[in-house]
């Protein structure tokens, strides 16, 4: 499946988990003293969708009182802005698609290799990665890999088992990422 059948045929659980793993991986490196993990709190939400509303504002207060102005966080604030309050599917899986495509869209910029930009991510998210760069290509699989996993688990069966594994890939996608921008700032591309 691509990621767009994907991101359409997940409960409201996988998408939220897809959506605050997408925004976690795209967080840039923390200044001394901050918050290593701010996203944190809302991985509970994803988990028990009734504490969804209370972790999502403290999550919105913390990276608001950081004013981050580096990489993607003024773009992962406006989405957290944006996300539904009561996780209601319809709005749930619209955010969720716009976060997708923030972090195929950071790490595109991040790619060394050459694409075609938008077109690439286009393509990428409708299940054809050709011609995509390495760290895109690895956004994607991520993305994909985190929407099935969550599909394989329910609530009742592995819920919290399924989204340490999310968690667990999103934070090696992150490391990732964050040297990718290390080499870059270094001029080592």
């Amino acid at each position: 499946m691509s990621l767009l059948e994907l991101i359409a045929a997940a409960d409201e659980r996988g998408l939220a988990a897809s959506a605050v793993a997408c925004l976690d991986r795209c967080l840039p490196q923390p200044a001394d003293g901050a918050d290593p993990d701010p996203l944190r709190p809302l991985w509970a939400g994803c988990a028990d969708g009734s504490v969804w509303p209370d972790r999502l504002a403290e999550v919105r207060a913390a990276l608001d009182a950081a004013a981050d102005t580096e990489g993607a966080a003024p773009q992962i604030r406006k989405l957290l802005g944006e996300a539904p309050v009561d996780r209601a599917a319809p709005e749930l899986r619209e955010w969720t698609d716009a976060c997708s495509l923030l972090a195929l869209e950071v790490h595109l910029g991040q790619d060394a290799t050459p694409s075609a930009g938008a077109e690439a991510v286009r393509c990428c998210r409708e299940g054809d990665p050709e011609g995509a760069g390495p760290l895109l290509a690895g956004e994607l699989r991520r993305q994909v890999r985190i929407l099935e996993m969550l599909a394989e688990t329910t609530e009742a069966s592995g819920a919290g088992a399924g989204l340490r594994q999310v968690l667990d890939v999103s934070t090696e996608g992150q490391r990732v990422l964050r040297a990718a921008v290390s080499r870059r700032a270094r001029g080592r591309v």
